[in-house]
């Protein structure tokens, strides 16, 4: 059975768990800052926050940019629930904006024309969520500009991104954007089992996140309320939640980022492998923006209009083969929770269009060259 993607552990990220089961902290020692730091470097963002989950960063994001009822959020019907899901969880409200049917990311255009639309009858987004599908950065450049244009803040869903680069600059520098959030899940491009991460330019959001993040609770002399009356005092000032990162998970995650340049090269390799593999059958390779540089978390294909296959079919035949293809996404609109708020068929027809296309071709650094021929081979198989 050869997986979409999995994880790639060696021997020094299972003793760097190791050393922490074997440590004074499970929790809240060393490890987290540290790999805080670690990333924040690697980034070049000034601030970053660990936190258990990527779907937890996002909702502390919304929160710390001042998201909640009456507001707005937009973001790309291409990607997984959590992206959308994160403005409910504050009360707000839910807008998309389709894909370009290329790089099926946010469509730049798409979003100024509805940004255009939005303003003439008062119903801006107060946040806009890219989405770096399968690894390619969106138009970043672009959509600053736009947000500096109508005054919404950039709230970057990197989950599949870390490693990526637009015009250069590593995703996660916030060079263009609010606050960047990553995902450590499993198959990610690192992992630290589950888990993700936050980073920011700004001080402001940077202090919200830390509170947001544990409680709302702080131990800093210089921001309690009332005069501190011994070592043990903290004060909550506000409502958090604990989405903490543990040691363990951190201990990991810092092991993980050591190897994250490796991981990413792998990847490009096997999707040169892929493409020079697949060339002349009726497939759609996945389109590369020339100011972008994916960290390639997946790599999805899509059936040609002149193939003699839909998508369903050459799904199963490879299912059945034994390789567990996958489809990166279910348009979040045409769920039924997002049904039931209005949302219908025909709203984004590029991502529809996309959908009705796509698949997940397995993509990850321990993906053999016999593994990856094996796949080849039955695609090639399928269409004769």
């Amino acid at each position: 059975m050869i997986p979409y993607s999995r994880q790639c552990l060696d021997e020094a990220d299972i003793n760097s768990v190791i050393n922490v089961l074997r440590s004074d902290f499970l929790t809240q020692g060393p490890q987290v800052p540290a790999f805080e730091n670690a990333l924040a470097e690697y980034v070049s963002a000034p601030y970053a926050f660990a936190v258990n989950s990527a779907t937890s960063a996002l909702h502390l994001a919304c929160l710390a940019l001042d998201l909640g009822p009456g507001d707005l959020l937009w973001t790309s019907p291409n990607s997984f629930v959590a992206s959308a899901n994160c403005a409910l969880y504050c009360g707000a409200q839910v807008d998309f904006v389709d894909i370009d049917p290329h790089t099926y990311n946010l469509s730049p255009s798409a979003l100024a024309d509805k940004l255009l639309k939005a303003k003439r009858i008062g119903k801006l987004p107060k946040v806009v969520v890219p989405v770096h599908f399968a690894g390619q950065s969106c138009d970043m450049r672009f959509i600053a500009h736009l947000a500096a244009e109508y005054g919404f803040k950039v709230l970057e869903d990197a989950s599949h991104a870390i490693g990526g680069r637009w015009e250069g600059n590593l995703v996660g520098g916030c060079q263009y954007s609010d606050i960047t959030v990553f995902s450590f899940h499993p198959v990610k491009i690192i992992t630290t089992a589950e888990g993700g991460l936050l980073t920011t330019r700004d001080a402001q959001i940077a202090q919200r996140l830390a509170n947001l993040r544990s409680h709302g609770i702080t131990k800093d002399p210089q921001r309690l309320q009332r005069c501190d009356q011994g070592a043990w005092y903290y004060e909550q000032q506000s409502i958090g939640y604990n989405y903490r990162m543990t040691e363990l998970q951190a201990a990991l995650g810092l092991s993980q980022l050591t190897k994250l340049d490796r991981f990413v090269a792998s990847r490009h390799n096997l999707v040169t492998r892929y493409r020079e593999g697949l060339a002349g059958l009726p497939l759609v390779m996945p389109y590369q923006h020339p100011d972008s540089y994916s960290a390639f978390h997946l790599f999805v294909i899509k059936t040609a209009d002149s193939s003699p296959l839909d998508r369903r079919m050459l799904f199963d035949t490879l299912r059945n083969a034994g390789i567990m293809v996958n489809v990166h996404y279910i348009p979040i609109h045409l769920q039924p929770y997002y049904s039931r708020m209005g949302f219908k068929a025909g709203d984004f027809p590029n991502a529809e269009a996309y959908y009705q296309r796509a698949i997940s071709l397995p993509l990850y650094p321990g993906l053999t060259d016999t593994d990856q021929n094996y796949v080849t081979a039955k695609l090639k198989d399928s269409f004769k």
